[in-house]
């Protein structure tokens, strides 16, 4: 059982673990320990989730959703199986927060009126530099 927040607790038949041999630090210890862990989270079945939050959390997952409809979150920074694990369970946890927050809808503006006449005067002055430009005449 995993607790996201107060309302959100995924259960243990939707996370799912396997622990494979690592590429990170350890030395020797690498080729014959299985001490990475791959967190996978079946986020399309989940009855915890509502629909909005498993949209973004599909967004914010990118590469790590699969097309089943599951987050795979894989951990090797450490040499302990035991925190991989837990860092992963982190992960998947903060990534689910994120999804929770709504974005703020944008309010459509309209720029004031002095903004508009500061940009018309700002290039009819550097239209007037460029016009300068020009050739010279000799007869003058």
């Amino acid at each position: 059982m995993l607790r996201i927040n107060d309302e959100i607790i995924l259960q243990d038949w939707e996370l799912s673990e396997q622990f494979v041999r690592s590429s990170g630090p350890g030395g020797q210890n690498v080729n014959k320990v299985s001490s990475a862990v791959e967190l996978r989270f079946e986020a399309a079945r989940s009855p915890s989730l509502p629909g909005p939050v498993k949209t973004r959390l599909k967004r914010l997952a990118g590469r790590r959703w699969t097309l089943e409809g599951a987050l795979i979150i894989q951990c090797d920074e450490t040499r302990s199986q035991a925190r991989n694990r837990d860092i992963a369970r982190d992960r998947l946890a903060d990534l689910i927060r994120k999804a929770l927050v709504a974005p703020k809808r944008r309010i459509a503006t309209r720029p004031t009126l002095g903004s508009k006449k500061r940009r018309l005067k700002a290039k009819k002055v550097r239209g007037e530099v460029k016009s300068m430009r020009g050739r010279v005449d000799p007869e003058d």
